[in-house]
């Protein structure tokens, strides 16, 4: 008499409880549905806008120096893609092509002189007539101490720079330069 009592369905779920878990799990379905469209979607995007650079070994190109914070260029160029065993892999997205000037399209367009050659020793092209000035000229990271010398028979617009060990009696010149400059 006293099994007559229990309920054959033991699980009793309410009603509202029931109706939370069916839309909560409906819910979940989409977002999931929802993030797997999107996935394709960026997908399919970013292959029609980004394609895979054509850089082969030896080839010249530019390497963004974004995360570089010494270099203030905002590419390092002409450098040729090398692998090694070290590094066998480097982002293609840092590399850019680079394109070589067309000097035989602008032939009055200045070239880019080395500073390393605008500022040699330069030969003494005679007697010095006088050491007009001193000056202080870095390069590459060093100070070097030239003067601005002019030759006898020449006009003074044809001085030129020289260090000390390129003028001819250079210390009698010296001598009295630094002494004028104390007077």
């Amino acid at each position: 008499m006293l099994v007559d009592h229990l309920k054959k369905n033991p699980l009793n779920i309410h009603t509202t409880a029931k109706e939370f878990h069916d839309m909560w799990k409906g819910t979940c379905n989409t977002a999931a549905r929802c993030i797997s469209q999107a996935k394709e979607y960026n997908k399919k995007r970013y292959d029609k806008t980004h394609k895979e650079p054509d850089f082969r070994e030896g080839v010249q190109v530019l390497v963004s120096t974004l995360n570089f914070n010494k270099l203030k260029a905002p590419n390092g160029g002409q450098t040729t893609e090398e692998f090694s065993r070290k590094h066998p892999v480097f982002p293609g997205s840092l590399l850019g092509p680079y394109l070589q000037r067309g000097e035989d399209k602008f032939p009055s367009r200045n070239k880019s002189q080395n500073p390393q050659d605008k500022v040699e020793v330069e030969d003494s092209s005679g007697p010095v007539k006088k050491i007009m000035k001193a000056m202080n000229i870095r390069l590459n990271g060093n100070n070097h101490r030239q003067y601005l010398v002019i030759f006898k028979h020449q006009t003074a617009d044809k001085g030129n720079l020289l260090a000390e060990d390129a003028i001819l009696d250079g210390e009698l010149h010296l001598r009295i330069f630094r002494a004028s400059k104390r007077a």
